[in-house]
């Protein structure tokens, strides 16, 4: 197991963030070596400008907090924040689609954004599992695989309950070793980051980075 803080994705997504707050956030992350700062896409730019010169990754959020948005729409927001410096796009899955059982739909979604990246930065499929059942969250895992998708993530952090390790053994288990598995929503401590690292993620996206590398107790709100 690598160094705890090279797991972290450092993350503020709240709508009444202030531009000292995205400032901090971006200290914060070089201070401890973080993997990422994840933010709102208004904010990539200012990241780009903070972190210039370091390996924390600038992470945007697409279609969030719903999915629901078009895949047109996924697409631009995913062009525009590449544009700005984003290295890292977390987009969130089309679950409307899924529970349908609009399986190409779900696919053609991710698969537009990934053709967006066009390369220049990773793409991570947010499941919103506490919307799934089992057999979803299954077919939405391979599906993001069959995409070109670079990773699977459990939640928004806004939807019904978070990352849970069944969830992340089972996503784990659908995408193999070579794709990249996220926990977020509740991962607020050490013991919780450690037991979703041991059940397979290789990120955990939580806004109590800090307190989950210094030993210290999560905040009980946010992401």
């Amino acid at each position: 197991m690598k160094p705890l803080n090279e797991y972290i994705d450092h993350t503020l997504l709240k709508p009444e963030v202030t531009r000292e707050q995205i400032i901090q956030l971006c200290q914060e992350a070089k201070e401890h070596k973080f993997a990422a700062v994840c933010v709102n896409p208004v904010w990539v730019g200012l990241c780009g400008e903070q972190l210039a010169g370091t390996k924390v990754q600038v992470a945007t959020v697409v279609g969030f907090p719903l999915g629901a948005n078009t895949s047109e729409v996924k697409a631009y927001e995913t062009k525009q924040a590449v544009e700005q410096g984003a290295t890292e796009i977390d987009m969130v899955l089309n679950v409307g689609a899924l529970k349908s059982q609009d399986l190409e739909w779900v696919k053609n979604d991710v698969a537009a954004v990934v053709d967006a990246a066009k390369g220049k930065a990773i793409v991570k499929v947010i499941l919103e599992t506490g919307l799934l059942t089992e057999e979803e969250i299954a077919q939405a895992s391979r599906l993001s695989v069959e995409a070109g998708a670079h990773f699977v993530k459990t939640s928004t952090g806004f939807g019904p309950g978070g990352a849970t390790v069944p969830h992340i053994k089972l996503m784990r288990s659908i995408v193999g070793p070579e794709i990249g598995v996220k926990a977020s929503g509740g991962v607020r401590d050490y013991e919780t980051a450690k037991a979703m690292i041991e059940a397979g993620a290789t990120r955990i996206g939580a806004s109590a980075g800090i307190a989950i590398v210094t030993g210290e107790k999560g905040s009980t709100e946010g992401y």
